[in-house]
């Protein structure tokens, strides 16, 4: 009798509402160097809620918008932790929870206090047989005849690259201008990250890699710094008939970017089968109050959608914690161990509850038996 009330048990607690399907596959496209809201006083730069420059991204924050079907985002996302800056500290954050003391934003080739020993998210990935890879635009290209290198022929670039080529003409913003950054590139200072080239291309490699279903299950994708709102192209930058100059320019061209790399995502079979888009902006500007919040958007079929407006206070450190519960990585690393994740983004469901990998056992013995089996990390 005993045995057939837990079998009753067992089958009731898998046969109850269903669950949204885990995530897949994610990109993440880093930005640069703005704000989404900031006090009126700060003008060194303009926010980017509601600003003009920035249409594509305020469509992905507007209730309605066809754009913003899938979307939900942040209001209240800010500095990882007082006095984390510049870029790069930013983004070794990014990938392991903590800037390892490094407040500078030196090439990890030319600054040797910059590579890091400690475990990263992608070392991890490596580890647990997760794919990885690290798109970085203008990296591995043959300027002169505007062509991606063979691949045999792609290195692990750890020194940054700025110039103009006439041969060579960018895809999104026309220019002949290109501008890599080591410092955007977060795995290239980890020792457990920075030696295989496997898991770098260039970025004018992804638009193939999405038609052939190649992507890794893990992308970060970095444009370069005239592509990521981090600086203006000589001379400004027409959009949409406007023509604007100083930061009001890199917005414009980094409004311009994401407006064609998204939907060309959204359109790739890796998005489709539970895929997440999250663009991502490194840093505050100006403060490091809440005063002072980060543009953070989640794109995804499992996403709450509709621009839902998440409120709840979030550092970087949630997107860490969110990667190592969707790749079931083992273990948390740093500042994500004691942050929340980004499940207020998504539908109930869509990310695991813990780090460690909660498979049908733990699920029988957590909620059958009744014995905490699984490391929760929410509510």
């Amino acid at each position: 009798m005993r045995r057939l009330a837990l079998c009753l048990l067992a089958t009731s607690a898998f046969t109850g509402p269903a669950l949204a399907a885990p995530l897949q596959t994610v990109f993440v496209i880093a930005m640069e160097n703005h704000d989404l809201t900031q006090p009126s006083t700060y003008t060194s730069i303009q926010p980017l809620l509601g600003n003009l420059a920035a249409p594509y991204l305020n469509s992905l924050m507007t209730p309605g918008n066809p754009n913003a079907a899938m979307t939900s985002y942040a209001t209240n996302l800010t500095n990882v932790a007082s006095g984390i800056h510049p870029s790069e500290p930013n983004y070794i954050w990014e990938n392991a929870g903590s800037n390892f003391g490094v407040a500078n934003d030196n090439d990890p080739s030319t600054n040797s206090h910059n590579i890091i020993s400690s475990p990263s998210m992608t070392g991890l990935m490596t580890q647990k047989g997760v794919t990885w890879k690290s798109y970085q635009e203008d990296i591995d290209m043959n300027f002169s005849t505007n062509s991606v290198l063979p691949k045999n022929q792609w290195t692990v670039q750890s020194t940054s690259a700025s110039g103009s080529n006439p041969g060579y003409t960018n895809p999104y913003n026309g220019s002949h201008q290109f501008n890599y950054a080591a410092k955007h590139n977060p795995m290239v200072f980890f020792t457990d990250s920075n030696t295989n080239p496997a898991n770098y291309a260039p970025l004018q490699q992804l638009a193939t890699d999405l038609t052939n279903n190649t992507v890794a299950q893990y992308n970060w994708i970095t444009p370069d710094q005239y592509n990521d709102m981090h600086s203006a192209l000589t001379g400004g930058y027409t959009y949409n008939g406007v023509h604007y100059t100083g930061d009001q320019a890199a917005v414009a061209a980094g409004d311009n970017f994401l407006a064609a790399v998204v939907p060309m995502i959204e359109a790739s079979q890796a998005f489709k089968n539970n895929g997440v888009i999250e663009i991502w902006f490194d840093e505050s500007e100006g403060g490091d109050t809440s005063a002072y919040t980060i543009p953070e958007i989640i794109i995804s079929p499992d996403a709450k959608g509709n621009a839902y407006d998440v409120t709840e206070p979030l550092t970087h450190s949630a997107d860490l914690l969110t990667q190592e519960e969707i790749f079931q990585l083992g273990q948390c690393l740093g500042a994500s161990c004691t942050s929340p994740d980004l499940s207020a983004f998504f539908q109930p469901g869509t990310i695991p509850d813990s780090v460690p990998e909660p498979a049908s056992l733990a699920l029988l013995t957590a909620g059958v038996l009744g014995i905490g089996f699984v490391r929760r990390r929410r509510g």
